[in-house]
């Protein structure tokens, strides 16, 4: 792993100033946060992209980057798509200034295998279609509509990212055929995935850009309802997705089941494997599911009630400290057993190979430490109480958990913090834009570090051996890097920071889980089985509720 800084310095000449660390990352961008050169605001975003990796780690031509910067700036503005400001580069970089979606992913705040209720999931699919007519419109198709590219505002409201895979499939009233393979297999149109890029340039054959972004609408749907994608790829190989062929999409899957007539009828219409029977926009927009009322949504298409949506979303978030995390993955394969003919010990190992599917230097650039949320603050101690053998402060849960966000799912029933609740007055106030995927310890460093690495190997991850020995009394945090695949075989990496919070004399410890790259919901998957493995060692606010009221 090697970080940006040590590949090369990034431009000294900018129309702006960075004012933050990587806030995001690829095989070779970083994306930080800047200001104008003389004025404090407005903050926006800037992905800087290695020109030489981008051609060698990703195959990507001058033309294709210059693609992704044109097309964004020729589509202007819309409310649902984040906006482009600037683009510019040196012999080594290039940069593109664009708006900042400070509500961070949406799919951050969705509970996988849950999703949120109807309202929500009507709200932002609403949003997405409103952006992908508008885009459509211009000619412009994305062709990589999925988790990772659909951000939040400040208020809450959808914003599409990423052009990196956009092209045009219309101008001038002149249509082309599209012929190039991309995108993510579980959100991508079948047509895509069996796309042979040689044979489709010789044959001149092809797909249309547009029918592909309203495929990928309806997959994102879906996992807004239920939190997991219907299969892994579209391929006949997924047994998800060959019973949805051969039941023309009454597959005998809970998920599906589970799901109102209405809205299975619009996903069926969206999911339409020949894409000229696929709906069009039009078609989505008249549907009886689309039209229906939603005390979330006003006539304009934006939040009408920001604190009762943030609400429900964040009491959404919970961690079931019943579920067998390794069970759990079996669990919608095991009903396909006979006919997939597959060893469930096989199964059992399906968030990662002991091999990672990608390489582990697939990532340039390596992720600058993220925020501590509650590290800056000290703690007097107070009344010390033991818990788990170790002596801390009452106030720490009066002064510091009791306003962290993560802290509360791992409640019996989470609910927003009453400091929260009191001085909200728009979305992000109560959903804070950084991801939930954290807990709190109290057990000492090096037994919390074999702990979590014995969960990692349970789950098929590999971990290097342990740093600490008998110096870990002077080691104040631990960083285990993440290279895996998820359960749908893609990509999923990260850091998980194990450190010690500043000023505290109970030796709290916060365990963040950092994404790097991946499926949100995928990632949030994978956090909430490392947690339930370790349950005995997260620190949990009902049991520091009891212990104060005795």
């Amino acid at each position: 792993m090697i970080a940006h800084s040590q590949l090369a310095p990034l431009p000294s000449e900018l129309p702006f100033r960075i004012v933050s660390k990587t806030i995001g990352q690829g095989a070779y961008a970083c994306i930080k946060k800047a200001a104008p050169l003389h004025t404090p605001k407005p903050i926006f975003a800037v992905k800087f992209i290695h020109k030489e990796f981008a051609v060698r780690h990703g195959r990507l031509t001058k033309k294709q980057l210059d693609l992704e910067i044109n097309l964004h700036q020729f589509l202007g503005q819309h409310r649902n798509i984040v906006q482009f400001f600037q683009a510019g580069e040196d012999f080594t970089w290039r940069w593109i200034a664009m708006e900042l979606a400070e509500g961070g992913d949406l799919f951050d705040k969705i509970e996988s295998d849950v999703g949120v209720g109807e309202d929500v999931a009507h709200l932002y699919f609403t949003q997405l279609v409103s952006a992908v007519t508008y885009m459509h419109s211009k000619g412009v198709g994305h062709r990589d509509l999925k988790p990772e590219n659909i951000l939040l505002s400040a208020e809450g409201n959808l914003k599409i990212a990423d052009f990196g895979l956009a092209t045009l499939f219309e101008y001038k009233g002149e249509k082309k055929l599209c012929k190039t393979c991309c995108g993510s297999p579980p959100y991508t149109a079948p047509e895509v995935v069996n796309c042979d890029n040689r044979l489709a340039k010789k044959l001149d054959h092809g797909y249309q850009g547009d029918y592909v972004d309203i495929w990928s609408c309806g997959v994102v749907l879906f996992v807004l309802l239920v939190g997991n994608t219907p299969w892994d790829e579209p391929l006949d190989r997924s047994y998800e997705f060959d019973q949805y062929v051969k039941t023309n999409g009454r597959p005998d899957d809970e998920l599906w089941h589970n799901l109102p007539v209405e809205t299975l009828s619009l996903l069926r219409g969206m999911m339409r494997v020949n894409p000229k029977e696929r709906f069009s926009l039009a078609e989505i927009r008249r549907h009886p599911w689309f039209t229906r009322e939603n005390k979330f949504l006003s006539s304009d298409g934006k939040i009408a009630n920001p604190l009762a949506l943030a609400t429900q979303m964040f009491e959404s978030m919970k961690i079931d400290f019943s579920q067998d995390p390794l069970a759990s993955q079996t669990q919608r394969s095991q009903s396909f057993e006979d006919a997939m003919d597959v060893d469930s010990q096989d199964v059992t190992i399906k968030l990662s190979s002991t091999q990672p599917e990608t390489p582990t230097n697939d990532i340039m650039f390596d992720w600058e430490r993220p925020p501590r949320v509650t590290a800056s603050n000290s703690v007097s101690a107070s009344q010390p109480s033991i818990v788990n053998g170790v002596s801390m402060s009452e106030s720490i849960w009066d002064d510091r958990l009791a306003e962290e966000p993560s802290f509360s799912q791992f409640s019996a029933s989470p609910q927003v913090p009453l400091s929260k609740t009191q001085f909200a007055r728009q979305f992000r106030d109560i959903v804070p834009s950084h991801s939930l995927t954290r807990f709190f310890s109290l057990w000492p460093l090096a037994r919390l570090h074999a702990a979590i690495a014995d969960a990692l190997h349970s789950l098929g991850v590999p971990t290097p051996a342990s740093p600490l020995a008998a110096s870990s009394a002077t080691i104040s945090s631990v960083w285990i890097k993440i290279r895996a695949t998820d359960t749908r075989h893609c990509p999923l990496t990260g850091d998980v920071a194990i450190e010690k919070m500043a000023g505290i004399d109970a030796h709290l410890i916060e365990i963040n889980f950092v994404k790097a790259k991946g499926d949100p919901v995928e990632w949030r998957r994978f956090f909430k089985k490392v947690v339930v493995l370790c349950k005995d060692a997260v620190y949990k606010p009902d049991e520091q509720r009891v212990m104060l009221s005795q």
